[in-house]
């Protein structure tokens, strides 16, 4: 479902009389539907940077980035769009809404975009932000003026709201007490169970173990440094 094939990445620094830095290259990883795959490496080594390219945040240097029939390396932003209505789910550390959208819309949105009725997209909704422990009170209310583990949970809550094809996953579990924890952790086999693809970063050693199937490390795609010429 994700194929990624001879990926690289460099960063132009325009502010530094366009200096080119090469920060990934010949990056190839697949995730078959069911499956989910974690990214590893030491900080700075391109796990964000990876995940960023796939969701089309980031744009490729050479390479395929292959998600379902869509190659997001060379996709036009309308197709990147319409990829991300109804094909990838993206859940990122931070809850980015509208002000004043109410947190039980906020949740329904994905369902509603790809045509779910208002009723049953509303209660798919509840159902999720009752099963993270969002008091229902809350629910009328926008998730911008939450707590930050509030904001991550509703963030939760949305990603999973539609069942993607294919999930990206950001640090689910960072900052969760033991109860939201497990419920994400659940969420997430559930998720594989119905053959979605699933990448994502877990700092979260436990788990990583408890719902990854393989184990990606990106220093591996690290550029090389050029050997130095001769004297």
């Amino acid at each position: 479902m994700i194929r990624i094939e001879n990926l690289s990445k460099s960063f132009t620094l325009h502010n530094q009389g366009a200096a080119l830095i090469p920060v990934m290259a010949g990056a190839s990883l697949h995730v078959a539907p069911g499956e989910c795959v974690g990214l590893v490496g030491q900080s700075g080594a391109g796990k964000s940077t990876l995940m960023r390219m796939v969701w089309g945040n980031y744009l490729a240097s050479a390479g395929r980035i292959m998600v379902g029939a869509t190659d997001v390396a060379s996709a036009t932003p309308r197709q990147i769009i319409a990829l991300r209505r109804d094909g990838l789910g993206y859940v990122s550390q931070f809850l980015r809404v509208v002000p004043r959208v109410p947190t039980l819309d906020v949740v329904a949105e994905p369902l509603r975009v790809c045509g779910v009725p208002q009723d049953k997209a509303r209660a798919q909704a509840a159902r999720l932000l009752a099963r993270l422990n969002i008091p229902e009170r809350l629910w009328p209310l926008s998730p911008t003026t939450f707590s930050g583990g509030e904001q991550q949970r509703v963030n939760i809550a949305r990603g999973f709201a539609y069942p993607y094809p294919a999930l990206l996953l950001d640090e689910p579990t960072a900052s969760l007490d033991a109860a939201n924890r497990a419920v994400v952790l659940d969420l997430i086999v559930e998720a594989k169970t119905r053959g979605a693809a699933i990448l994502g970063i877990f700092h979260d050693e436990a788990a990583r173990a408890q719902v990854c199937d393989r184990l990606v490390d990106v220093s591996a795609f690290t550029p090389k440094a050029a050997p130095e010429a001769a004297a």
